[in-house]
């Protein structure tokens, strides 16, 4: 299952395919009792999906059988056993991807020439991604982190490894010594591979950058190159041998520091709106300012949903279920809000409560 969209794998995801391109979405659990539904609600959703493959004219019988066996074979990666909070299947003439989201989705199939990426988008900004990058004299780890954990990266030709004479990572961590190897020539050039892998990384998959490793390792890292600006520095040794929740300890009170202060940043930015005018607020007039390219700073509430109808000039609350309901009009806003160039941030719930779990700064 795919779980890191990085600009490049969205563009490939919007391109137009040939009719039909068919996003099934369903909803996931993490634990029992809840999740014991998600296998009978996935296999009704892959139902759902050649149901409408069916009985859409416009699918030859020779792409409606295609595009089903891409959805069977899609079906067999899926692992709910490691589900996170959604799910979302692409299938569409000779291709198919399944998608795990830290966020939840609506339940829905959709039939079209593109793919339904917005809750994909959605999902990864929500759920603020960011390196770790963990340095040791024998090993450089690459670690994918989100709001709650971690895991191991292996993309960009991490880890990079070497043998070094003489060196015991574990010794290293018990201990808390500096190994003499992080005064050699040959570690200085191991940990320059590492930062120019690390920028290629980072060009692809931009995101916040924490750099772990004993003092002398962050410091030689600066010396023989910049792996990236505003990277945060955490010195603590043994984690490039580590496992992904002893890292995610590790690191976690920085990043948790790193989002207070960036929620406080962003409700800061909101109430200097209020007194400029360029405050809105709500999903309806910030669906209409997201369609006009105006807003600058979007703020949303983590597990803020809404359904809502489109009455025409202006959006009213719905049931969920109803007639044209758009159960995912919040991941909507969050997409549009994006594609104009603002940014997006998740806040904790009932920091937005006066303004409805929704809020933004105008440019204009």
């Amino acid at each position: 299952m795919e779980s890191v969209l990085s600009p490049a794998t969205l563009a490939e995801l919007r391109r137009p395919r040939p009719y039909p391109a068919v996003s099934v979405l369903t909803p996931t659990h993490r634990r029992d009792p809840y999740n014991a539904q998600d296998q009978v609600r996935l296999r009704n959703a892959v139902a759902e999906a050649k149901r409408q493959l069916e009985a859409d004219p416009a699918v030859t019988r020779e792409r409606r059988t295609e595009v089903a066996g891409h959805l069977d074979r899609a079906m067999t990666e899926v692992d709910l056993t490691h589900a996170e909070d959604g799910l979302v299947i692409f299938a569409a003439p000779g291709e198919h991807q399944v998608w795990s989201l830290a966020r939840s989705v609506p339940e829905r199939v959709v039939l079209s020439d593109t793919f339904l990426t917005r809750n994909l988008v959605s999902a990864q900004t929500a759920g603020r991604p960011f390196w770790i990058l963990s340095l040791a004299a024998d090993r450089v780890t690459l670690w994918n982190g989100g709001v709650d954990r971690v895991a191991e990266a292996r993309l960009g030709g991490f880890p990079l490894t070497r043998r070094v004479e003489n060196f015991d990572p574990e010794r290293q961590q018990r201990i808390g010594d500096t190994p003499s190897a992080f005064r050699e020539e040959r570690t200085r050039q191991f940990l320059r591979e590492a930062g120019t892998a690390m920028n290629a990384v980072l060009r692809d998959h931009p995101r916040q950058l924490y750099v772990t490793g004993e003092p002398a390792a962050l410091t030689l890292l600066d010396e023989v190159g910049s792996t990236a600006r505003g990277a945060v520095h955490i010195p603590h040794g043994g984690l490039a041998h580590g496992t992904p929740e002893t890292v995610w300890q590790a690191v976690r009170p920085v990043v948790e520091a790193e989002a207070r202060r960036s929620t406080e940043a962003v409700t800061r930015a909101l109430e200097t709106a209020r007194g400029r005018r360029e405050f809105a607020a709500g999903v309806d007039e910030l669906w209409q300012s997201a369609r006009d390219g105006r807003v600058r700073l979007l703020a949303v509430e983590e597990n803020y949903r809404v359904t809502v109808r489109d009455a025409g000039d202006h959006l009213i609350l719905a049931e969920s279920g109803d007639l044209d309901s758009r159960e995912d009009i919040v991941d909507e806003i969050v997409e549009q809000c994006l594609e104009t160039g603002a940014d997006v941030r998740f806040v904790p719930d009932g920091t937005l409560a006066e303004a409805d779990g929704m809020a933004g700064v105008l440019r204009y």
